[in-house]
């Protein structure tokens, strides 16, 4: 018999919870235990990335009492099972990730299981199971910062991927937290289409596929999802922006490096259409990004393409989930350091896809969404996911 279990997926960059502490950590919590009540989930999955923010050795301390008041509410009380990995140990270098995944099990759902690597195999969840360091000997979590000799010209930095494995109702599932690679230049991302960066990353996502379909486990179904820092393609995107524009190379006196890029409207007593450097891309009509969620810049949005032999997605009807402002009073703004765009996704292979309940009585079954559109959550709003996992029952 086919039964439904309701599923509830997160993914939250919050790195800025922890750089600004207080009021914004505060209602990131009561939109999440909003989101809980209003789909009553019976399986939720949060997938956190940059936990501790830019200042993790000063940060840590926050990230724990963050991860803490979420485990202990009273929201979450009928969620029995709950298993959390943090990995914070920034000391250790060469693995240290900033990845942290939390899994909630209501008390309604009674048929769930956990994947053990070391033994390879299966076991029933029980209790709270709660690994907080570098994560080193934890068995029922897989990860990997990404190897360092992977990009040569770029600097190092705590990006990797997270893997759990689950059975719920004899559906085996993989949910895997990834954190790929940002722009670190505005200048350097127009300079080609698709960008330098875009290529790394594409690198990044094909090494995470491979790892967790031959990892020496038989593959299963997964969802992926975190920051996967998928940008627009910026090239493109301000060709189209300058059309009708003046568009001026400002280049830097010794050498013939481009500084800035200036667009002026021709008439309208050329005001500054758009300024692009290194971290800025300030555009004058903001509002465009956010009309009709960002409905026009989709055809920008290339990166998941390349990945749809193996993955889908669910149609995107939110605007852009970063860079948003941090400032309490500007929630729906974005700063202008970069170009706004879809980083934060839920992707799923084509099995995984299979499995998702769609109801045919126009009911809205599945939605795909950002948490706090109408208040500061951070630079990142984070995305979710609620479904009904079809599932069966003996």
């Amino acid at each position: 018999m086919e039964t439904h279990t309701g599923v509830l997926l997160i993914t939250a960059n919050v790195g800025s919870l922890f750089d600004n502490v207080g009021e914004i950590q505060s209602e990131w919590l009561r939109e999440f235990f909003t989101t809980v009540r209003c789909f009553k989930p019976q399986f939720i999955a949060l997938h956190f990335q940059e936990v501790g923010g830019k200042d993790y050795m000063l940060n840590m301390g926050h990230a724990e009492n963050f991860f803490w008041s979420i485990e202990t509410s009273e929201e979450m009380k009928d969620f029995d099972r709950v298993c959390i990995y943090v990995d914070n140990q920034f000391k250790v270098e060469d693995s240290f990730t900033a990845l942290g995944s939390m899994y909630f099990i209501h008390k309604a759902l009674k048929d769930i299981y956990q994947y053990d690597f070391r033994v390879k195999d299966f076991k029933t969840v029980s209790g709270h199971n709660k690994y907080v360091g570098s994560l080193d000997g934890v068995t029922t979590m897989e990860k990997e910062k990404f190897p360092k000799n992977f990009w040569p010209d770029f600097k190092w930095s705590r990006k990797g991927f997270m893997r759990t494995r689950w059975i719920i109702h004899n559906q085996g599932l993989d949910l895997v937290n990834v954190h790929l690679f940002h722009d670190a230049s505005n200048l350097i991302a127009c300079k080609s289409s698709p960008s330098v960066y875009s290529g790394n990353r594409k690198k990044a996502l094909r090494y995470v596929i491979n790892r967790i379909s031959d990892g020496g486990t038989s593959p299963l179904p997964f969802f992926l999802f975190g920051d996967f820092n998928f940008r627009l393609d910026t090239l493109s995107l301000v060709q189209h922006l300058s059309t009708s524009a003046d568009v001026q190379t400002v280049t830097k006196d010794s050498s013939n490096e481009v500084e800035k890029i200036i667009c002026e409207e021709k008439d309208n007593d050329h005001k500054v259409l758009l300024q692009i450097e290194p971290k800025l891309f300030a555009y004058l009509h903001q509002a465009f990004f956010r009309e009709e969620n960002g409905k026009a810049l989709l055809k920008y949005d290339k990166e998941v393409a390349t990945f749809h032999d193996v993955m889908r997605e669910e149609e995107i009807l939110f605007p852009p989930s970063y860079p948003y402002s941090e400032d309490f009073s500007k929630p729906t703004q974005y700063m202008n350091t970069r170009c706004p765009s879809w980083c934060d996704r839920i992707l799923m292979s084509h099995a995984a896809q299979d499995f998702i309940h769609r109801s045919n009585d126009g009911e809205e079954s599945v939605v795909y969404n950002t948490l706090g559109p109408n208040v500061c959550m951070g630079d990142h709003k984070p995305v979710f996911l609620f479904f009904a996992l079809k599932t069966n029952d003996h």
